[in-house]
């Protein structure tokens, strides 16, 4: 397969534009929901439960399937499994928009998260697989950037959606960027496939095993804050562990397993991928609570607490593609220790904000100290995942990283409420809130930190061409040498 496409062509520029067209209704979605919950229960009469696997459905779906997505793109089309992906998220999209209860709600939210496991990891390896090896770095450093403004725009669009038209809006908005994406890639965006995988089976007893563990665990650590009896939470506990485990079992042993083994033996992509669970964590936690302390503790209105934070969408817009082009400069590891350093300094910065917090003197600091440590990790982060793998398996790796982004942010979401002594009635009291709040906040730097020293101590530029005779190979999986060189570019470790 050539990977010969300019990003400065027309072409190349549509590549772009469809990609993270798609991709953003996705990105978009995970956040932009949690405004209108409020609205939602109302409307529909539904109790705090129903509004919690409103978001929940989403995300499991999502996270549990989003392997399967990389590998269908890879073996029988990235183009045509990210259309096809795109078709079925507007379709649940608009299932959403005219569900008449809770339960229909729901439903329809997890048909969501299965069409996002489809495209979301197709929308980057089709950038991958598309792009010319010196210009996949500033590429992916555009996706990361314009495709970024769909999680960190999304509770600003929520408010205004759910004052303005109505929060079934927040759903329908998918339904015409469907439209204009779905025709733009069939024109535009070439067949690319991994021709070596176009045979055996699908590993979907991985699949369902991965998404009941991930499941199971996200219950009980919810059921556990919600004074759900400890007999149940625990059952549900093992359950969801001893299905993990099976999951593992399951790989190691399938013939053709979803998330291959082999895959691990490139370092760099381990370590880069536990990076990701530290990052995504504590960004899941912060983007939860933040908009709600904004809200509840300093007497923000839906729409202001949204706004409030646009300048990391500000900052992500503007300097994501250079934040790409300066990692392949100097190697991914100074971007991959400072930038989770500079997120922990804006989450304790947020410490500041309590009751009648002033935006330009507490919250806005913050904030822009999160937007920079953002700009400086997203895209290198991504970029060398990709580049820690063979090309013909982008759509594998992409979607081993999002399933880690988002389980991170899922188990963050259920478990940080619990591990902050955050009550179930905790939002309704101010004090409560803003106490827990702080410890929640110290918890997500914690982890951030982490996530930095493990960057620093194991995070090498990758190879500079991964098909020349030395590259070690697993399987289809090439492995470069973990060398230090400052030669070469990022994106030519990836064997195009």
């Amino acid at each position: 397969m050539s990977s010969e496409v300019r990003l400065a062509s027309p072409q190349g520029k549509w590549v772009l534009f469809t990609t993270v067209l798609g991709s953003s209704m996705a990105l978009l979605d995970s956040t932009v929901v949690n405004v209108a919950l409020p609205r939602i229960g109302e409307d529909l009469d539904a109790d705090l439960g129903a509004l919690q696997w409103t978001v929940n459905a989403y995300m499991l779906t999502l996270a549990g399937l989003i392997l399967l997505g990389g590998a269908l793109g890879d073996r029988f089309g990235r183009r045509r499994v990210f259309v096809v992906g795109v078709v079925w998220f507007a379709v649940a999209s608009l299932l959403c928009g005219i569900a008449p209860n809770a339960g229909a709600l729901i439903a329809a939210r997890a048909l969501q998260g299965v069409g996002g496991a489809l495209l979301t990891p197709g929308s980057l390896a089709l950038i991958q697989a598309t792009f010319h090896p010196d210009d996949r770095g500033r590429a992916v450093g555009l996706w990361s950037g314009f495709g970024g403004i769909g999680a960190a725009v999304g509770p600003f669009l929520g408010g205004w959606l759910v004052d303005g038209p109505g929060w079934r809006w927040v759903f329908l908005l998918n339904v015409p960027l469907a439209l204009l994406c779905v025709p733009v890639a069939l024109r535009h965006v070439p067949e690319s496939g991994d021709g070596k995988a176009a045979h055996g089976r699908f590993d979907v007893l991985g699949a369902v095993l991965g998404a009941a563990g991930l499941g199971l665990v996200t219950y009980a650590l919810i059921g556990a804050g919600e004074g759900v009896p400890g007999a149940v939470v625990v059952a549900t506990a093992v359950a969801g562990v001893a299905a993990g485990a099976a999951f593992v079992r399951v790989e190691r042993r399938r013939a053709e397993p979803m998330m291959p083994p082999a895959i691990f033996a490139s370092r760099q992509f381990t370590a880069v991928n536990v990076v990701t669970l530290c990052v995504y964590g504590a960004f899941g936690g912060f983007f939860f609570l933040g908009v709600v302390q904004l809200q509840v503790v300093s007497g923000y209105s839906a729409l202001g607490a949204g706004t409030a934070l646009l300048p990391t969408t500000v900052l992500m817009l503007l300097f994501s593609a250079r934040s790409g082009e300066l990692s392949d400069r100097i190697g991914p590891r100074v971007p991959l220790t400072v930038g989770p350093l500079l997120c922990a300094a804006g989450l304790l910065l947020m410490l500041r904000v309590g009751e009648d917090a002033s935006y330009v003197a507490d919250v806005l600091p913050a904030v822009l100290v999160l937007g920079v440590g953002m700009v400086t990790l997203v895209a290198p982060l991504t970029a060398t995942v990709l580049a820690s793998v063979d090309v013909g398996r982008a759509g594998l790796a992409s979607g081993i990283n999002n399933a880690a982004a988002r389980a991170a942010g899922l188990v963050a979401v259920a478990a940080l409420p619990l591990l902050a002594g955050m009550g179930p009635d905790a939002y309704r009291s101010p004090d409560a809130f803003d106490a827990a709040f702080g410890r929640a906040m110290l918890m997500c730097a914690g982890v951030l930190v982490v996530g930095a020293a493990l960057a620093f101590a194991t995070v090498r530029r990758p190879a500079p061409d991964c098909a020349r005779p030395e590259c070690h190979t697993h399987g289809s999986v090439a492995v470069p040498p973990l060398e230090g060189r400052r030669g070469g570019r990022l994106g030519e470790g990836v064997g195009g």
